[in-house]
């Protein structure tokens, strides 16, 4: 399940406001047509603002989908805390804790830690209407501290994103509808050591990922 933040709920209040605004305005223009008057100025009107507010009420959906798993980021915030378990030579366990209070653990080959993110930076216009700057932990993987070692031994990645119907991203590439909305998206990454058993804060801002140690170690099963 999803854990909604305020992103989330403001695109989903956003919707069933302007969907139920959209049906009041269709409701009065039958109400016009039953009284016969299908091109009387009232029934048009009503006609052109139920379309207006349901294809903004379609927009704010498609948001609402789009941007599903990724969390508003203020200042610096802590994505996830991790903690590292050796497992022999080159293999080490990562246990996850997420900020919504998931945990997950994986099993990775290598000698550091690698996380990536993807970032989206929101245009002014967009801020006004609530959609500011927000991210998403994209994957998780093993990674070796020699280039030669990367190129020929076993490489481990697992993804970290949520499955959903369709993402923000490849929403920008293919329709130039969200131009206006999304200033710049981009992806961020960031690497550690991990020979010894060790707590990290995997921790996003506006300038992107960075990992530090973590001050109180958690729980993980």
């Amino acid at each position: 399940m999803f854990a909604l933040d305020s992103l989330d709920v403001f695109l989903v209040v956003a919707t069933i406001l302007l969907a139920l605004t959209s049906l009041a305005f269709f409701a009065a223009a039958i109400w016009a047509m039953r009284k016969k008057t299908l091109l009387s100025l009232p029934t048009l009107g009503s006609l052109v603002l139920a379309l207006l507010f349901v294809s903004l009420a379609a927009l704010f959906g498609t948001l609402a989908l789009a941007t599903q798993g990724y969390r508003a980021l203020t200042r610096e915030d802590v994505a996830a805390v991790v903690r590292t378990e050796p497992m022999g030579a080159e293999r080490f366990k990562a246990h996850f804790v997420f900020a919504n209070g998931e945990q997950a653990s994986y099993e990775l080959a290598g000698n550091e830690l690698y996380v990536d993110a993807y970032i989206l930076k929101w245009k002014p216009v967009a801020n006004f209407i609530g959609l500011h700057t927000s991210y998403e932990l994209d994957r998780v993987a093993g990674r070796y501290t020699s280039v030669r070692d990367e190129q020929t031994k076993v490489r481990t990645v697992y993804s970290l994103a949520k499955n959903k119907p369709f993402d923000i991203f490849q929403l920008r590439k293919s329709y130039s509808i969200f131009n206006p909305l999304l200033d710049v998206e981009y992806g961020s990454a960031t690497f550690k050591s991990a020979p010894s058993p060790a707590a990290f804060e995997i921790r996003v801002s506006t300038t992107g990922l960075l990992l530090r140690e973590a001050k109180v170690n958690a729980k993980v099963k």
